[in-house]
């Protein structure tokens, strides 16, 4: 899903102006001067040998890190060589603008067959009889979506055709998006990217260390068979499971709705910003919009 050598360096830095630092948070801290990371914040390093072991989230990656240094060496030396190269850029250079790019041309380029389980070319047939449905309401088919899934160990959802048309809308302008999971310690981070009505989600370590080879964990699959005679659109996702909970996921897809669906200008323009103007994304933004509006406050009490 995710490309290699030009990705391990475009991620590192993310437009993050901490001299290769991607800095995380507790909620309700704020820094007092700007550029300035307070004691309170934890943060991924890319400073100091060992490199990845100090993430606070290597451990979840761990064997998969370790299996690529012993069956590929070269290739995971040559990736670590490219974060020692961003680490040494002079502070403002940031290699996002490259990473924006690289991700929209893999819209073309990637299919549908994904690793870790995931189900290749799923349908919305394969799930619900579309012929015994058709005399239905779409508060009906509604009903019975939610029922289904609710005893699923996954997430699912009925979203308004005019609301997903403004999703998708502006998801076909900004297909991708750098998203905040937060955890006990901190936030880790996901990056989002659209491939047609699914949803992709791999974390952002997980793109450093795996490169061209880090699979998707979680797809959220939207399903607009329904969407011109019901008037709804019904969403249901797959996950890895080893890597993303359903109350993770959840929290991601409600991000979707907050970032891609918000009536408020200043919301999205997160998003805009991120895609077409790389260089003035500031991660930290994401992060308060997600503290303002308690999404996250859900997963962190589990």
């Amino acid at each position: 899903m995710w490309d290699g050598e030009k990705m391990a360096a475009a991620v590192v830095q993310m437009s993050c102006l901490y001299r290769g630092m991607l800095a995380v948070r507790a909620t309700g801290i704020r820094p007092l001067i700007p550029g300035l990371v307070p004691s309170q914040f934890r943060a991924f390093s890319m400073k100091k040998e060992p490199e990845l072991e100090e993430n606070p989230y290597y451990s979840k990656y761990e064997e998969k890190i370790r299996k690529l240094r012993s069956s590929k060496p070269q290739e995971y030396k040559v990736r670590m060589e490219k974060r020692r190269e961003v680490k040494t850029e002079p502070l403002g250079q940031s290699k996002q603008a490259e990473f924006v790019k690289y991700m929209e041309k893999q819209l073309d380029k990637r299919g549908k067959a994904e690793a870790g389980g995931f189900t290749k070319d799923k349908t919305l047939g394969s799930i619900l009889n579309l012929d015994m449905v058709q005399e239905k309401s779409g508060s009906d088919i509604a009903e019975l979506w939610m029922q289904y899934f609710s005893k699923k160990d996954t997430i699912s959802a009925v979203i308004p055709g005019s609301t997903f048309d403004i999703i998708f809308g502006r998801a076909k302008s900004c297909p991708t998006f750098l998203y905040a999971l937060p955890q006990k310690e901190g936030y880790e981070f996901f990056i989002g990217q659209w491939a047609g009505h699914e949803l992709h989600f791999t974390s952002l370590i997980n793109v450093q260390t795996m490169g061209e080879n880090a699979p998707s964990q979680l797809i959220l699959y939207h399903y607009t068979d329904l969407q011109k005679d019901k008037g709804i659109v019904l969403m249901t996702a797959e996950m890895d499971s080893k890597f993303v909970t359903v109350h993770q996921a959840q929290c991601l897809a409600n991000q979707v709705q907050l970032f891609y669906g918000s009536q408020r200008l200043e919301t999205f323009r997160l998003v805009e910003t991120f895609n077409h103007q790389p260089a003035e994304f500031k991660h930290m933004a994401v992060i308060a919009e997600l503290e303002q509006s308690g999404i996250g406050s859900a997963v962190t009490t589990k």
